[in-house]
């Protein structure tokens, strides 16, 4: 087989097969989406660094591997993205931010040893809003990213980096951390599948942290069954991260291919209130689907979810203010001079941070300050309890949930950028997963304006195995030509 671009498969299952079968070398499969990259990054900016010399190498330890007879992994020869914020040794890790600008960990995130193990093929880090703060990856300190199905809109954030780079088609598979929505919005808005798992069912171990008790690794990939196999591979206890749940995980892709018969599935109604008419048509038309094929569907009110936008933008801002603390100028990232501690620490968080980032830190800081904590952080912490109990009472009726994962499709890059308000409400159907650590998937199902629709399938706790099934047979249903990957649709609009 020659080492040309159509002569690798497609996607990351597909992909891994043919390497460990000899059908195809991960040398070939690594130099075709290096040079998809190059192509198109200078258009997209999906990345900040690309690691070609690296991933040839990791390419070859693959190939020898299979020469030698031995099993390189589930995921042999898979090229993968990971999210900016994850920590790879030796690898310039900078958030999205200056503060870490040239910042080189001196060890790796565990799911980064995870799919390394698993044989994939790291090819570089993408771009995202700075420490994972925004609805449309224009936060970056080293610029926006732009969105293939338009390059003149936004792919969605925070992880949009990681989801136009599976939409492109550069790699397929990718990772991305979602506190309030971050791997779903985006996968919603590029047309591919994006999925949060359980809090605590993926390590957080070298994930650099924004809001501690809401992040969440999570993975992109075209199709639910490769989502599916990349959650296989990071799912499982780690005592490096106290967070982590000493649970045994069920892989979820053998049994991909169950159905939905008897399935109790609630269509949340609260949620179609305020989408758009495309989002609200979607859901519905996937809700029909799930029924056809043999689920018990019926709406359900959760009227508390419609409180978590605000519990949120209290919560996540609080825990940021301490994480970010430790970006002090001192110990790592930026320094500014100054004529003494106070003022370095000052001049050097002043450059290094960008405004929205500094907008939630003294948001967060005076939610945390006496005389304001219970009227402000304690009451959303009550609230976020309300959030729960609203998912518990419906969790004793249905199986999963659907909803939209979007209240739009994807927006005009610069269109809310001086709106903060106006881009927090993005996450209005994904913050409410957070606030509970439950699992919810986006899976791609329609076109609207020529722009792919999300569907977002919701379940409790643990309750990934019934949630994918119900992904993969939305995915059966849905339109093909609204999911990734794509080639990239060409602009004159500079970035």
């Amino acid at each position: 087989m020659s080492g040309a671009a159509r002569d690798i498969p497609v996607g990351a299952l597909a992909t891994a097969r043919a390497v460990r079968a000899g059908e195809v070398r991960a040398r070939q499969v690594a130099e075709a989406a290096l040079a998809r990259i190059e192509t198109f990054e200078g258009e997209l900016h999906c990345f900040n660094t690309v690691t070609a010399d690296a991933a040839l190498a990791a390419a070859d330890g693959v190939d020898a591997a299979v020469a030698a007879g031995r099993d390189p992994g589930p995921l042999a020869g898979v090229p993968i993205a990971l999210k900016d914020n994850l920590c790879t040794r030796g690898v310039v890790t900078t958030a999205g931010s200056r503060i870490l600008e040239g910042w080189l960990p001196p060890y790796d995130a565990t799911v980064v040893r995870s799919v390394v193990a698993a044989g994939a093929v790291v090819v570089g880090k993408t771009n995202l809003d700075e420490f994972a703060m925004g609805s449309s990856t224009e936060n970056s300190a080293f610029g926006p990213t732009r969105n293939p199905w338009d390059p003149g809109r936004v792919p969605g954030g925070s992880s949009g980096g990681s989801a136009a780079a599976v939409a492109a088609g550069l790699v397929p598979l990718a990772l991305g951390s979602d506190t309030g929505g971050s791997v779903r919005q985006p996968a919603s808005l590029c047309g591919v599948v994006g999925m949060k798992p359980t809090y605590g069912l993926v390590s957080r171990y070298g994930l650099i942290a924004f809001a501690s008790s809401l992040d969440q690794i999570g993975p992109f990939a075209a199709t639910v069954a490769d989502a599916a196999a990349l959650l296989d591979v990071i799912a499982g206890h780690d005592p490096a991260d106290s967070t982590s749940l000493a649970v045994g995980f069920e892989p979820v892709s053998p049994r991909l291919d169950e159905g939905v018969a008897g399935l109790r599935v609630g269509v949340i109604s609260d949620f179609l209130a305020d989408a758009s008419p495309s989002c609200v048509a979607a859901v519905r038309a996937a809700a029909d689907v799930l029924g056809r094929a043999g689920a018990v569907v019926e709406e359900v009110a959760i009227p508390a979810l419609m409180l978590g936008l605000s519990a949120y933008y209290l919560v996540a801002p609080a825990e940021a203010s301490s994480n970010l603390a430790r970006y002090d100028g001192v110990r790592y990232g930026l320094r500014v001079d100054g004529p003494d501690v106070t003022g370095m620490n000052g001049r050097t968080r002043s450059a290094g941070f960008g405004p929205e980032v500094k907008r939630r830190i003294m948001l967060g800081t005076y939610v945390l300050s006496a005389g304001y904590y219970d009227a402000y952080y304690g009451q959303a912490q009550r609230v976020r309890t309300l959030v729960a109990r609203g998912f518990a009472d419906a969790y004793e009726r249905f199986d999963v949930l659907v909803g939209p994962t979007s209240p739009t499709v994807a927006f005009e890059i610069g269109a809310k950028a001086t709106d903060p308000l106006a881009m927090y409400l993005s996450d209005l159907y994904t913050i409410p997963t957070n606030l509970a650590g439950h699992p919810a998937v986006s899976v791609p199902f329609s076109l609207s304006e020529g722009l792919p629709v999300g569907v977002q399938v919701l379940a409790p706790a643990l309750g990934e195995g019934a949630m994918f099934r119900a992904a993969a047979v939305i995915e059966r249903g849905a339109d093909p030509q609204a999911r990734g990957p794509i080639e990239p649709r060409a602009t004159k609009v500079a970035r």
